[in-house]
């Protein structure tokens, strides 16, 4: 029987699932014991993306919710301490819309089923911080926060936002300095997931513009789900992920010219390293739908989908380094890695977990 993707409420790997009508129910992990250099921090909702604050003492979360029902949010979580706090949650009317912040028709923050999926903080070319959220929940938009604090005190701020091109569901975001962003398009809203996923070329990116108040295509991004975005600091070339072709492309955006092509398998989100490598959380290409069905079937802990860490070296477009892979528990199903200072800091697209993992001396000496 066909089933048709409702996207507004799901990340690539819930959209995969939907393939299955009966996945086979996987044994969740339920404890919360350290395995190795990986130590699990088990307080979360689906937290598929995160970004590290300025100062290394706090990182800044998504949780990704779900359904209306149960709706994502964001949260600020030190490093220090471990505590974490919510700093915005969809309907609290936290924050109002600024000139030059996003689309000036955008003038109100989003509803109660607020979903982050794909995140971004960049330093505006006025010294703010903004942090770029594609959400799903109340709209399907780009949603626009000043960040504001320091050390492991901060909070957020709606500024404004700019609505998805028409038809076009959302998957991540990338910033530059002068409010324009970058985004990708995995699919369609409304595609029929039953087709060849292996093959069908269902979405591009996006280039936004601040002064124009407009999308436009970015060429040479067609491919199979486009997923995880990152930009060169200049804003010049893009770093897009295809997650049902295996690759990570670079595209210098005016010319649409590919410049690279990295093969990565089932590759999800990507993040900058402080070591100027990026760093992408890649899947098993061998999982089937059922695996996915199976992980996200699981309603306490986690799963134990396969994934690994790896880094990306941006001008040879080779991978060059795995900083960790895992299967089982403390957690699977890794969509992110974020590197701050010698550890590593893993999210889930599915789960009440996030890894803290602890890099080797060597390791954190070389890079």
């Amino acid at each position: 029987m066909k089933k048709m993707m409702q996207p507004l409420f799901y990340s690539i790997t819930f959209a995969v699932l939907l393939l299955v009508t009966q996945a086979p129910l996987a044994e969740p992990i339920l404890d919360c014991v350290p395995k190795g250099n990986a130590r699990p921090i088990c307080e979360f909702k689906n937290p598929e993306d995160m970004v590290a604050l300025p100062g290394g003492q706090a990182i800044l979360l998504g949780e990704y919710g779900g359904s209306p029902e149960v709706p994502g949010g964001l949260l600020v979580f030190e490093l220090e301490s471990e505590k974490q706090h919510r700093v915005f949650r969809g309907g609290q009317g936290n924050g109002a819309a600024e000139p030059g912040w996003g689309d000036p028709n955008c003038a109100t923050p989003p509803g109660k089923a607020f979903n982050a999926h794909g995140m971004d903080l960049v330093r505006r070319d006025d010294g703010r911080l903004q942090l770029l959220v594609v959400q799903h929940g109340s709209r399907e938009a780009v949603e626009l926060f000043e960040v504001i604090g320091s050390g492991a005190d901060w909070r957020v701020a709606w500024r404004g936002c700019v609505p998805a091109p028409p038809k076009a569901w959302l998957n991540s975001v990338a910033g530059v300095s002068n409010g324009d962003f970058y985004t990708t398009q995995m699919t369609p809203i409304g595609y029929d997931l039953t087709q060849d996923l292996s093959s069908d070329v269902t979405g591009h990116a996006f280039a936004w513009s601040q002064s124009e108040l407009s999308y436009r295509k970015i060429g040479g991004t067609d491919g199979a789900m486009p997923n995880g975005i990152v930009t060169s600091p200049d804003g010049r070339f893009i770093y897009m992920n295809a997650t049902t072709e295996h690759s990570v492309r670079k595209v210098e955006v005016a010319t649409g010219r590919e410049l690279g092509r990295a093969t990565v398998d089932t590759p999800d989100n990507a993040r900058w390293a402080p070591d100027g490598r990026i760093l992408i959380a890649s899947f098993s290409r061998h999982l089937t739908a059922q695996d996915f069905g199976a992980c996200v079937s699981i309603e306490q802990g986690a799963c134990g989908m396969p994934f690994k860490i790896v880094a990306l070296d941006p001008d040879s477009m080779t991978i060059v380094e795995t900083l960790y892979a895992n299967e089982g528990a403390p957690m699977g199903a890794g969509t992110v890695g974020l590197r701050v200072g010698d550890e590593l800091f893993i999210g889930s697209m599915h789960g009440d977990r996030i890894l803290r993992v602890k890099l080797a001396t060597a390791d954190v000496e070389k890079n």
